[in-house]
C-alpha cells in the first residue's frame, strides 16, 4: 500500500508565497524511478495538471503557473514539493499529489490553498 500525504496548504494573500510538500511513503519500490506530479481542481472544474517532475529531473508546468511555481523533490526524503510564489486568487483549489509507479497512478489526499486577502 502506497500513502501519498500532502502539507503546506493554508491561506495566503494575493501575492505572497506558500510551498507544499508530499511524503510518499509505503511500498515504494524506488522512489527516485517514480515520476511526480501536482494537480489542482476547483469545484465545478476538470482537475488540472500544474506541474510535473521527471525521474530524471525533468519539469513541466501549466501556462497558468509557469514562472511563479516550482516543483522539485528530494529522492532521499521521498519527497516532492511545490514552491508557489506570486500567488493569484485564481491559484485557489485543492491540491494534490501524483506518484506514477510503474503506470500505476496514486493520489494523495489533498490541501486546500486559498489565496484571498
Amino acid at each position: 500500500q502506497v500513502q501519498l500525504v500532502e502539507s503546506g496548504g493554508g491561506l495566503a494573500q494575493p501575492g505572497g508565497s506558500l510551498k507544499l510538500s508530499c511524503a510518499a511513503s509505503g511500498s515504494i519500490f524506488r522512489f527516485s524511478l517514480n515520476d511526480m506530479s501536482w494537480y489542482r481542481r476547483v469545484p465545478g472544474k476538470e482537475r488540472e495538471l500544474v506541474a510535473a517532475i521527471t525521474s530524471g529531473g525533468d519539469t513541466n508546468y501549466s501556462d497558468s503557473v509557469r514562472g511563479r511555481f516550482t516543483i522539485s523533490r528530494d529522492n532521499a526524503k521521498n519527497t516532492v514539493y511545490l514552491q508557489m510564489n506570486s500567488l493569484k486568487p485564481e491559484d485557489t483549489a485543492v491540491y494534490y499529489c501524483n506518484m506514477d509507479q510503474f503506470k500505476y497512478p496514486y493520489w494523495g489526499q489533498g490541501t486546500q490553498v486559498t489565496v484571498s486577502s
